[in-house]
């Protein structure tokens, strides 16, 4: 099993929980028939995209949105 060290997959933000988003939609994407970014032995979608983080190939915004109101 490849070891993708925590350290390197946080080194711009502290927020595990917008990186395990960002590798969540990567890994969909490399299911849905994505090349990958790097070189790698695994053949789990979601640490190659935890690879490709790590090596800075794959980057992610979280996007605000704001909810709309309704009239009642």
């Amino acid at each position: 099993m490849a070891y993708v060290a925590l350290e390197k997959l946080l080194r711009k933000d502290t927020s595990l929980y917008k990186l395990i988003l960002a590798a969540a939609a990567r890994a969909n994407e490399l299911a849905q028939g994505a090349q990958p970014l790097v070189r790698t032995a695994s053949k789990k979608v979601s640490t190659i995209a935890l690879e490709e983080i790590a090596a800075e190939k794959v980057g992610y915004e979280i996007k605000k949105t704001h909810a709309k109101k309704t009239k009642e």
